[in-house]
């Protein structure tokens, strides 16, 4: 059209113009993508939708979704920032791309704990503690902890409107105190009054003139009132009111904040005050600093704001709580001198009715209460270790109170950070600690519920809007057993996931994008169908949500997905597959074979059995309810449940270190329990596998954490040039003097110290990075020098050394593969792999050991983060082998694949928190889906069926 008219063709131009404009609008463009292993990847996100990025471990996720698109979207910010700003933030490198069209503010929610702030809370981090203390300070009541009435500061206007509403002609005497607390001698205050220009006095009977009472001011015990003003009610007279509105006001400056109206008729007299008191007592006044245990004004000064203090440890005064007193339950009550504390209790125990053989754990809140305080016939606990601390010059007394200090609740504020006038104020009947120590959900139905006044709730509606909005989004994403006071610290990385993700719903925010981390981890197959409905409000609120994930619930709900392989390491960093769940399926990649059923992670072909078995009695800790629990040995052994069901405390706090200090006589005490029984003398050894780091220091690596990179170094010492060179296999160590470069010590990095400035972190220049000096990089094997080796990924590893023949380097790096770990570069640093990376290098290096090990029972927590289907079979492919190798397993864990190939189930719930913490079923999957009690039941029901 536009070379037929030419008179058109500027509109052909502007539509051109337009039509790419809204192109660009509808998709984030990134072109040219090389970071780490992608391979010059070209892909189109599209704005306003649910995007998966999937694929094998090591095939380039993070690497798109976090090293490019976030990284460069986070530096758009900082360069769109003042000079001033940006010196204080410093330079953000740009990712290896060609170009990124199409990007918005972007915002990132990692696994990791970003927090290592004691102070954080659940509250602090969702900002409903903020709320929180905005809605005491402005509709709270304080009440007086004496008579328990609510305590008020009148003002001016106060005595008028009570003036106001009496009837009409009636007279009415203000008055203050003659004497307010001056201390001064009658005669002279009565003169200084006098020349104030006051003329009367008040004794609560009748009026006298100041001569009069200058008279009778020597009277023993006489009372007399200043007289303000004589007022006569008079309803309609604006005027009128106005003076006695500044004879109110004189009134309080003379009385020192308080004044007296007496009824002439009656003499009953009113008090109002505008101080802040009651009782006797004088209270500050609500505000928001009063609420903030991050401020001085507001923090316990006892804890300062932590909830916790140095002090005697309840745990290690009371070891064993299935003991009873007159058993020893008290432990420094033990031996012959101070063995006399535990007699005088026993011996007059029948006199206050204490039961001294009851078990400690079964004793009532007011029995412990009376052991720890003591009465007139005992010495209680603490007043025991009073007398111990006043006696702390003898050494056998400071030795005695180091074996029991340990971190423990506040006493003065019971751990929830505040001092104890901000417990006077209420809203509702609450005070903020009791909220603050609330379930989520039952925070939820508590401000539900909540009945304000008609004022209070035009006050208080805009603020109660916030904090029920944000705890609807922690409840229904799978979060409701917190508190507000549970410590950030204390929360798994997927928990501290869902937190900040809640954050993000809360704010409100729209148009910006959103780049998650697995956002499924810890989450029980139920709560998965929660986290996507709220991942699809984030969406439908006009942002642009990218998940890493592996989740195939979540892929079948996603918008768009970008399937990355095909393998991982060097031979990924590709997109095979993008599009619809449908487009993926028709693809013929890994993904798609293992999503149709072509591959799958198959099941056992016998469930294991064996007569050995571990029986945790009357487990107590935390949210347990005094369960019974069963761990077969020589099985693999699952342990799952809806988040906060109570896993990690009875595994992780329990088990483990109650079978450590069993098998090695030492270690941390273990959550409260009854017994350990059955056959744990089999095991003679433990290992808790967790998600924390293998390696803080960068000079650790997959090659020296499994120990071949001393077979290397033997290797490359071995080499024609080495013996020339005089070179042994130390030279070839970056951890000592002697072939490493000296500049860098090895490190290949320089660290400049910056004042005010994060540490910048520059390539050494003298080895360019290659951490060794030039004479050691002359040394090569099959045309390799020790740098390029390290430089290689365990998958090219392997096949270099077997074409070089060396079978006992390669069958070590093997082990690496069989977990999954093939893309790991030998020299990478631990430090920079994730939890479940660090988990399966664990794993890896107790393959290695084979059978050389003792019978040891694994501890595994969640060892599927991060894992692809794929990677998933090769896990329990190593879990077989360590449990053929004579060991057991027991695994924390979620992902059905794991349960359904699991031996043995031990499953929690039937909910979190409170309403957890109970055996639901313990058996084989297939008794668990008859048994159809679990809320696991349709889920695993259906993935018996599909194997």
């Amino acid at each position: 059209h536009a070379i037929r008219r030419p008179e058109k063709r500027d509109d052909f131009r502007k539509f051109a113009c337009l039509a790419q404009c809204m192109e660009k609008n509808k998709f984030i463009h990134i072109r040219g993508a090389q970071e780490h292993n992608l391979k010059n990847v070209d892909v189109k996100i599209p704005h306003g939708r649910l995007t998966v990025i999937t694929g094998v471990s090591g095939s380039g996720k993070s690497s798109l979704s976090y090293d490019t698109l976030y990284a460069e979207g986070m530096r758009r910010y900082v360069e769109s920032l003042s000079t001033y700003a940006r010196q204080f933030i410093g330079k953000i490198d740009k990712p290896k791309v060609d170009f990124i069209q199409g990007l918005a503010p972007t915002v990132a929610i990692r696994q990791k704990s970003q927090t290592g702030n004691a102070r954080s809370t659940v509250g602090t981090v969702t900002e409903i503690y903020d709320y929180l203390k905005l809605l005491f300070a402005r509709v709270g009541k304080t009440l007086s902890p004496v008579s328990g009435e609510e305590v008020k500061k009148h003002y001016p206007e106060d005595v008028v409107a009570f003036l106001r509403g009496q009837k009409e002609g009636s007279r009415w005497i203000l008055s203050v105190r003659f004497d307010p607390g001056t201390g001064m001698d009658r005669k002279e205050l009565l003169r200084i009054y006098k020349n104030q220009g006051f003329s009367r006095l008040f004794d609560g009977e009748r009026i006298c003139e100041m001569d009069e009472a200058l008279e009778q001011c020597g009277q023993a015990g006489k009372d007399w009132y200043l007289v303000i003003d004589r007022l006569t009610v008079h309803v309609d007279d604006e005027a009128y009111w106005n003076r006695v509105y500044e004879s109110v006001e004189t009134a309080f400056f003379q009385g020192h904040g308080e004044l007296f109206l007496t009824d002439w008729e009656t003499k009953k007299t009113y008090t109002f005050s505008s101080k802040f008191e009651k009782d006797g007592m004088e209270f500050p006044e609500p505000s928001v600093h009063l609420f903030s245990f991050n401020n001085p004004y507001g923090a316990c000064p006892v804890c300062e704001g932590y909830g916790s203090v140095i002090g005697i440890d309840e745990k290690k005064v009371i070891p064993d709580t299935t003991k009873s007193v007159f058993e020893g339950a008290v432990a420094p009550w033990t031996g012959n001198k101070l063995g006399w504390y535990k007699e005088q209790l026993i011996l007059h125990a029948h006199k206050f009715g204490f039961p001294v053989h009851k078990p400690w754990f079964k004793l009532s809140d007011e029995e412990k209460k009376l052991v720890w305080e003591g009465n007139e016939y005992f010495t209680g606990i603490n007043d025991f270790f009073k007398e111990i601390e006043q006696k702390s010059y003898k050494i056998q007394n400071r030795v005695l109170l180091s074996r029991y200090r340990g971190r423990t609740v506040c006493p003065a504020c019971g751990g929830k950070r505040l001092r104890k006038e901000a417990f006077y104020v209420q809203v509702a009947g609450k005070n903020i600690g009791e909220l603050v120590e609330m379930s989520l959900e039952d925070l939820k139905a508590f401000f539900d519920e909540i009945k304000l006044t008609e004022r209070e709730m035009e006050i208080a509606r805009r603020i109660l809007e916030e904090i029920k909005l944000r705890l609807d989004f922690l409840v229904n994403i799978g979060l409701g057993y917190l508190t507000l006071n549970r410590p950030m610290m204390s929360l798994s990385g997927g928990e501290t996931q869902r937190v900040r993700l809640a954050v993000s719903l809360g704010s409100g925010l729209t148009g910006a994008i959103y780049v998650l981390d697995e956002p499924s981890i810890g989450l029980h197959v139920r709560d998965t169908k929660k986290l996507i409905r709220l991942l699809k409000r984030l969406r439908d609120r006009g942002n642009t949500v990218v998940v890493v994930e592996h989740d195939e619930d979540m892929m079948r709900e996603a918008d768009y997905i970008i399937d990355m392989g095909p393998g991982a390491g060097v031979f990924g960093g590709e997109v095979v597959a993008g599009g619809t769940f449908d487009d993926i399926l028709k693809s013929g990649s890994l993904t798609a074979q293992y999503l149709k059923g072509e591959r799958e992670i198959p099941l056992p072909r016998t469930r294991r059995k064996h007569p050995d078995i571990i029986r945790l009695i009357g487990v107590r800790h935390h949210n347990l309810k005094n369960v019974d629990v069963e761990i077969p040995l020589h099985q693999l052994v699952v342990v799952t449940g809806v988040s906060g069901s109570g896993k990690s405390s009875l595994i992780a706090e329990t088990l483990y270190p109650a079978l450590h200090k069993k098998i090695f006589g030492y270690g941390e005490p273990p959550g409260e329990h009854s017994a350990l029984e059955g056959a744990w003398k089999t095991i003679k050894n433990v290992e808790f596998i967790g998600q924390e780091s293998i390696g803080r220091s960068s000079r650790s690596n997959p090659a020296t954490y499994i120990k071949v990179y001393d077979d290397i170094r033997q290797l490359m010492a071995k080499q024609k040039r080495s013996k020339l060179l005089r070179l042994q296999p130390r030279h070839f160590s970056f951890n000592v003097p002697g072939g490493r470069c000296e500049e860098c010590k090895g490190e290949g990095e320089i660290t400049i110290e910056m004042q005010f400035m994060a540490d910048v972190r520059i390539t050494c220049e003298a080895c360019g990075g290659k951490r060794f000096k030039e004479e050691v990089l002359e040394v090569t094997f099959q045309g390799k020098n020790i740098h390029e080796i390290l430089e290689m990924s365990v998958d090219e590893a392997v096949s270099f050394f077997e074409t070089a023949g060396e079978e006992a380097i390669a069958s070590k790096l093997k082990i690496l593969q069989d977990v999954g770990m093939g893309y790991v570069k030998l020299g990478q640093s631990t430090s920079t792999l994730s939890g479940g990376e660090a988990q399966r290098m664990k794993l890896a290096s107790y393959l290695l050991k084979g059978n050389k090990m003792e019978p040891t029972l694994f501890i595994f927590d969640e060892p599927t983060t991060g894992l692809h289907f794929h990677d998933i079979n090769k896990l329990l492919q190593s879990f077989q082998k360590l449990i053929e190798n004579g060991h057991s397993i027991v695994v924390i864990e979620h992902h059905p694949d794991v349960i359904k190939s699991a031996d043995y189930i031990v499953d929690l719930g039937p909910e979190g928190g409170d309403k957890g913490g109970k055996i639901v079923f313990q058996g084989t999957p297939e008794d668990l889906v008859k048994d159809g009690k679990s809320e696991l039941a349709p889920y695993l029901k259906e993935k018996l069926k599909m194997s």
